[in-house]
């Protein structure tokens, strides 16, 4: 079993919000840490966590909503050969379900599922080789339950979780862990930026915590399934969602 400081993690989405509180802990750990991001930019323009070090951040210009990136980035994480694969980057677009346009349905489902799938793919082989590895997807709550308007949404966090649970009935014996944490309602800068401060009271209100999740707190989960501290758990899916999904 290898120590944290001696795995290589890919991150993708790891520019801001939970995917950049997931790299931060992997660093602070002493890891390598790889992550994607969207557009092309200089490590040193990120706030990375200040417990980590940002020197030992690499990154990756992938957009998953182009067929030829995704491919591109496969290619990469193949000759990576990392011990550890979170996948963390997702989009969504609510709708009502009449109203879903046919090129948005597509491709949230080729960034949320078929860019992950890739992915595995490319890691795999590596992990086999080494007889341990980690893969850690971030669902939702909404690929647990769903709600009016998050059919395309809801359809792309369900099939990441079966397929995930497809990946560990099939490659656990191999020493490879695989699992997804489903995160709730998550106070990251984007859920300030499109939500009012009424609309984010309301959301409260309705989480048994009453308040909505750290992306620290997410990314804590994310490291433990992820890391050597791990050792059995395989196959699950972990909301961490306050209690919103279960009253």
């Amino acid at each position: 079993m290898p120590r944290i400081e001696d795995c290589t993690v890919f991150v993708t989405g790891a520019s801001r919000g939970i995917g950049r509180a997931i790299a931060g802990r992997f660093l602070s750990a002493g890891a390598r840490v790889v992550g994607t991001r969207t557009q092309a930019a200089q490590a040193a323009d990120l706030d990375i966590d200040a417990s980590a070090d940002k020197s030992g951040m690499e990154y990756y210009h992938a957009d998953f909503s182009q067929a030829e990136e995704i491919q591109a980035c496969a290619d990469y994480v193949r000759t990576l050969a990392p011990d550890i694969l979170i996948n963390n980057a997702g989009i969504n677009k609510i709708a009502p379900f009449l109203e879903i346009i046919p090129e948005d349905f597509q491709r949230i489902q080729q960034v949320n599922v078929f860019a992950p799938f890739r992915l595995m793919q490319a890691a795999l082989p590596g992990m086999k080789a080494k007889g341990w590895g980690r893969i850690v997807s971030i669902s939702s709550i909404w690929g647990k339950i769903s709600k009016e308007f998050r059919a395309a949404y809801s359809a792309s966090k369900f099939a990441l979780d079966g397929m995930t649970l497809a990946l560990a009935a099939e490659h656990s014996a191999d020493g490879i862990l695989a699992n997804c944490v489903a995160p709730g309602f998550t106070d990251t800068e984007l859920t300030r930026r499109v939500l009012s401060p009424e609309q984010l009271e309301a959301i409260v209100q309705g989480v048994p915590a009453r308040r909505m999740a750290l992306p620290e707190e997410i990314a804590n989960l994310v490291y433990w399934l992820g890391s050597p501290e791990n050792s059995y758990i395989t196959g699950q899916n972990f909301a961490i969602d306050g209690g919103f999904s279960r009253v």
